[in-house]
């Protein structure tokens, strides 16, 4: 039976049968809205590209809007402005824990590894920053030649890109017919590679045994960190080309799993997410919550086409373009 509400409801219907990550405790009356609707407020302004709560605000007002604002409600009760500002503001921080629980939840329903090794590639990409670029020079005078910039980026440099002055969204994908996301963080474009990739494996589940990465990733301390987890790291070696060890066509094939679904999912993820150019928030915490939630909808669009029977690799952007 094909669902009748528009795909956007359909979304946000799924965030009620995730498992939801535990947020600390706090004193006092307890919330009168749940954490559930405020990760479904955020679907609504990912799918619908509102990077504020003014702009999600101000859509849900239009009359064609009303099963979503429905959705988001709460015993006929709306949250104001100031609650969505308070509530929106606190989420950034469970972002990590929900993507990875959720993870761990698709890769027991999706079984991405039927057929492959139990593999995860672990990479990050450069985003832009919203409001053009910080120039060293600039930033060493303490100068700040116009208010757009976003003072809280950094500036890296990737062999593809070029120089960013942005961020990095630091993910681990499957390996195999799915590229499902188990952890995602996103910091800083100036933060090493090697340094984030601790928080993405605490975060990630026990069920991989090869952890495969670039070069940024030959750390002997991540080696020792998968190892005490019984997972191998896999990372191209440092040295002269051609290597000629005993392991180097095995490091090979590695390598090339690895690039086919790391470079494949981030190609995916920004047309779908339009992140190709620089992103629409400024500041760590609106982007962090803005792109982080741009990886749980991703989660969200793979439940989606795998409970109605749809490929869980192609049409995904049309999809929610749809919604």
């Amino acid at each position: 039976m094909v669902p009748q509400d528009g795909v956007l409801v359909q979304l946000l219907a799924l965030i009620e049968q995730l498992p939801l990550a535990s947020s600390s405790a706090r004193r006092g009356r307890p919330y009168v809205y749940s954490e559930q609707l405020f990760l479904q407020a955020l679907v609504v302004m990912i799918v619908r590209h509102l990077p504020t709560v003014d702009a999600l605000l101000s859509v849900l007002a239009e009359p064609g809007m009303a099963a979503v604002r429905g959705a988001l409600s709460a015993a006929g009760h709306f949250p104001s402005r100031r609650t969505f500002e308070r509530r929106l503001a606190a989420v950034p921080e469970h972002l990590p824990a929900q993507i990875a629980l959720v993870g761990a939840h698709l890769l027991a329903l999706l079984n991405p590894w039927a057929e492959g090794s139990r593999a995860v590639a672990m990479d990050s990409t450069p985003l832009a920053a919203h409001g053009g670029v910080w120039h060293q020079k600039d930033q060493e005078a303490g100068v700040i030649p116009q208010t757009s910039i976003d003072t809280e980026a950094h500036w890296t440099k990737s062999g593809w890109h070029g120089w960013v002055y942005g961020w990095k969204l630091h993910v681990i994908v499957t390996v195999g017919q799915i590229w499902l996301p188990l952890a995602a963080e996103l910091t800083p474009a100036n933060v090493a590679d090697n340094e984030d990739a601790v928080h993405l494996l605490d975060a990630l589940r026990e069920a991989a045994l090869f952890v495969l990465g670039g070069m940024s990733y030959n750390d002997p301390d991540l080696a020792t960190r998968c190892a005490q987890h019984q997972r191998t790291l896999v990372t191209t070696k440092r040295g002269a080309y051609p290597h000629r060890d005993d392991g180097v066509e095995v490091r090979r094939i590695f390598h090339q799993l690895r690039s086919h679904t790391i470079e494949n999912f981030n190609a995916q993820f920004k047309a779908i997410f339009d992140c190709a150019r620089p992103v629409p928030t400024k500041g760590l915490v609106a982007t962090q919550r803005y792109m982080l939630e741009a990886v749980l909808v991703y989660q969200l669009v793979l439940l989606h086409r795998f409970q109605i029977g749809g490929s869980l690799r192609a049409g995904l952007r049309p999809l929610l373009q749809a919604a």
